[in-house]
């Protein structure tokens, strides 16, 4: 959605809205997209993404379960949900073919706990599409499993990252995403991406990677810190020296995640360099609530606080 606007901005609005539209980022499919478009409609994208090099990386956020975030804790999804969920699976997974993809499977991975009765059925239709995706020849699935502040250390930590990603197919995956929607430091999510992995490993699940949401953490805070009325759309720092609870573009999109320029430590570069696959942007704070519409206002300013 930040395409449009750069396409027709001029000046200096031009230059700031090309900080956030000429790097790579992870767009959402999700149940807005019929089943009876939903080939069509990836074919495309990968092509746009592709720009004429079959050999280029095209970001996904797959985004399909029907119910999500706060439904889901009152309700699973139907019979006819969960077949109409498989069948998009199998069409989407149709249309990326051999294309090179990196799929960020299921944001809010946190909300699979809050199933009624404690139920598996999001998990496992999770599971589905890890498996089926995972089985394309050049497609990297990385399941959600939230931030470092969520689940919180206080609700389990790791052993509930666990909870999460184990009946969701781990073992297909290459492994695990984390920060989509959150605001928490690239250096929290390295460490607690670090202790997932070695807890699989202990579990057998062994060589697993991460790759971790940075278009939100050039200046982190906690969700449960925020103070403004809405930490979904929390609010974007004043200026470059804001030192309130606001929203910074973080590091840009990069395989290089144990460079100097970051500003890691060295033990925490060692971890990033071991475990992580790369910092992506597959979060959207330039869109209202991190979802829809694309908002201007808050676009330009991300661009001018921004750190990088």
């Amino acid at each position: 959605m930040a395409w449009p606007p750069y396409a027709a901005a001029t000046g200096t609005n031009k230059t700031l809205l090309g900080k956030i539209a000429l790097r790579p980022k992870a767009v959402w499919f999700g149940a807005w997209i019929p089943n009876k478009d939903i080939a069509a409609r990836t074919r495309s994208y990968i092509s746009n993404a592709q720009a004429g090099n079959p050999e280029a990386l095209v970001q996904i956020a797959v985004f399909r379960m029907v119910p999500w975030e706060g439904e889901a804790c009152k309700r699973l999804p139907t019979a006819a949900e969960q077949a109409s969920y498989k069948q998009w699976t199998d069409l989407m997974a149709g249309a990326i073919g051999s294309a090179h993809t990196a799929i960020i499977l299921q944001p809010d991975g946190p909300f699979a706990l809050c199933a009624p009765g404690k139920s598996l059925v999001p998990s496992s239709l999770i599971k589905y599409s890890a498996k089926k995706f995972s089985s394309l020849p050049h497609t990297s699935v990385y399941i959600d499993a939230g931030s470092s502040d969520w689940p919180a250390p206080g609700q389990g930590g790791v052993p509930t990252a666990l909870k999460i990603v184990l009946p969701a197919g781990i073992e297909y995956a290459r492994g695990i995403a984390l920060n989509s929607t959150h605001y928490s430091s690239t250096d929290s999510e390295i460490k607690r991406s670090a202790a997932i992995v070695q807890a699989l490993a202990a579990r057998g699940i062994r060589n697993k990677h991460v790759v971790i949401n940075t278009s939100s953490s050039g200046h982190p805070f906690a969700f449960g810190s925020y103070t403004g009325p809405d930490p979904d759309n929390a609010w974007v720092c004043r200026s470059a020296t804001d030192t309130s609870t606001c929203v910074k573009l973080g590091i840009p999109p990069t395989p290089n995640v144990a460079h100097t320029v970051w500003h890691l430590s060295a033990s925490t570069s060692n971890l990033a360099r071991t475990y992580v696959d790369g910092y992506l942007w597959f979060g959207r704070p330039w869109l209202y609530r991190q979802a829809s519409p694309f908002d201007m206002n808050r676009a330009l300013q991300l661009a001018r606080t921004s750190p990088y």
